[in-house]
């Protein structure tokens, strides 16, 4: 029998239990692959590009025979490859549209002796499922919120370690969502990867039960939370976390303060029309000076307003504040879980 071509909702089921590998070319691979995919290339980031020439210049049978001619000499090297991914030998593979490409490894593998199935309209079948899932999110959002240097990812990250379910877009994204956001932090996956990463993230969550998520703006350094999300979290029930402009400010020297002082310079220069040319001179004049809370300072006056106007922009049902007695974020998470609120559902 050749090998399985299952559907979307199959594949899901399967990659679980299988090795999943992404046959498209590295450069398909690095734009975005489905979480959990090991790339092996069919073809070379080239090699695809002169196939697909031929195919639209020449014709079909041409393209056919020059990717037989560059593919027929490693199909060795695909074998062991594979083997080396999935020593079980269970494999669940893709390529764009489920196509020649995953059909042909596909069928070498399985000659080898491997068990593998393919998912049937491919990576573009993935993309189609991930904005229609995201779209009927049903998941009930409570959104935390509060100004810059409240600590909002710590309360956050103290809420899981409390028993709450929570969906961190900074981490996912790698940045911390400010032009200072990139500092200290992995590179970005790129637009595309991340939404992949995020659905993934979201769907292994327990949709009756709520999920708490920081307030962002729409876009996260240079990825954005999809439409089809992001209006499922703007109209979820917020609570604003109050915390004292000084405790706000220590809270940003201390998670800003270690890096260097030209990576700091760097991004207050990223913000210098918004903060005006005299306070970005007095902005860097305070960093070369190590005085930090004045640097801080400075940078909130931008922050403060910003977050403001996000807020207005933003079409909530439901807000909150809560002034916590202590600055500490499992006791603002225990306060926060003693509100015992029930969000509403996100809107179909």
């Amino acid at each position: 029998m050749p090998p399985a071509r299952v559907d979307i909702a199959q594949f899901l089921t399967e990659r679980r239990e299988r090795a999943l590998l992404d046959v498209r070319t590295p450069a398909e691979y690095e734009a975005g692959h489905i979480p959990g995919a090991l790339n092996l290339p069919l073809f070379s980031n080239e090699e695809r590009a002169e196939v697909g020439t031929l195919y639209k210049q020449v014709s079909p049978r041409a393209a056919f025979l020059r990717g037989l001619e560059l593919a027929g000499a490693r199909m060795r090297s695909y074998v062991e490859q594979a083997l080396a991914m999935a020593p079980h030998g269970r494999i669940a593979m893709y390529c764009w549209r489920g196509g020649q490409r995953s059909g042909s490894m596909a069928w070498l593998l399985d000659t080898a002796g491997m068990d593998v199935v393919t998912l049937q309209g491919g990576y573009k079948a993935w993309r189609q499922h991930v904005f229609e899932q995201m779209a009927q999110c049903p998941a009930q959002f409570i959104v935390l919120g509060g100004q810059t240097g409240a600590g909002k990812t710590r309360i956050l990250h103290a809420l899981r370690e409390a028993g709450q379910q929570i969906l961190d877009l900074e981490a996912l994204a790698n940045h911390k969502g400010s032009a200072f956001g990139s500092l200290g932090e992995a590179p970005q996956p790129t637009h595309e990867h991340f939404t992949n990463l995020l659905y993934d993230a979201l769907f292994a969550l327990d949709f009756s039960r709520r999920i708490w998520v920081e307030s962002e703006s729409k876009a996260i350094g240079k990825v954005q939370i999809p439409n089809e999300l992001w209006r499922h979290i703007c109209a979820a029930p917020m609570i604003e976390i109050q915390i004292p402009l000084e405790q706000r400010l220590a809270n940003l020297v201390v998670l800003y303060g270690a890096y260097p002082k030209a990576q700091l310079a760097e991004a207050f220069r990223r913000i210098a029309k918004r903060l005006g040319g005299l306070r970005l001179h007095q902005a860097l004049e305070a960093l070369e000076a190590n005085d930090y809370a004045q640097a801080a300072t400075i940078a909130l006056e931008y922050y403060d307003k910003a977050y403001q106007l996000s807020l207005s922009a933003m079409n909530r049902g439901q807000h909150w504040s809560l002034t916590p007695d202590s600055t500490e974020p499992t006791e603002i998470a225990r306060q926060l879980l003693e509100l015992n609120l029930t969000p509403n559902i996100c809107p179909q």
